[in-house]
């Protein structure tokens, strides 16, 4: 079978022309979304879809969404002079499981030695209080003893 480039496959393919299309159309209209919006939030969201003139924005937490909700007025007025037919804007929350970390990607940075010895030396200056007592067990734990 002969090797052939995915556009000529696509071009020829009906169905999957109108997929690329629709997928063309969807990322213009978030170039023109993310122009008109901060940067934190456009990093934060991103178009799922264009139903019957509703836009759907998916934000990645209820934060950025409720903050979307507010701009919408704003944004209807930017997109109405666009080649694209908004007549609402739908705002929905779905987290982006790219953007989460799990939790054995974090790892606890140790203290350099020097560090250590000034929060000793701190500790040993203090009057008996709970301040001290915190970084004596700080001091301890560090240094991988247990805390007296």
């Amino acid at each position: 079978m002969p090797v052939q480039k995915i556009g000529d496959v696509i071009a020829t393919s009906g169905r999957l022309d109108a997929i690329a299309r629709q997928a063309q159309r969807l990322r213009d209209l978030q170039q023109l979304l993310f122009a008109s919006i901060p940067p934190a939030l456009a990093a934060a969201s991103r178009v799922g879809n264009l139903n019957s003139g509703t836009l759907i924005v998916l934000a990645d937490n209820a934060a950025v969404a409720a903050k979307l909700r507010q701009l919408a007025p704003r944004l209807l007025l930017h997109l109405r002079d666009s080649p694209f037919e908004v007549t609402g804007i739908r705002v929905e929350v779905q987290v982006n499981p790219h953007k989460i970390k799990a939790e054995d990607e974090f790892t606890k940075r140790p203290l350099p030695p020097d560090a250590i010895q000034e929060f000793a030396k701190l500790s040993d200056a203090l009057p008996p209080s709970a301040l001290r007592s915190a970084l004596a067990r700080l001091v301890a734990r560090r240094r991988g003893k247990r805390p007296a």
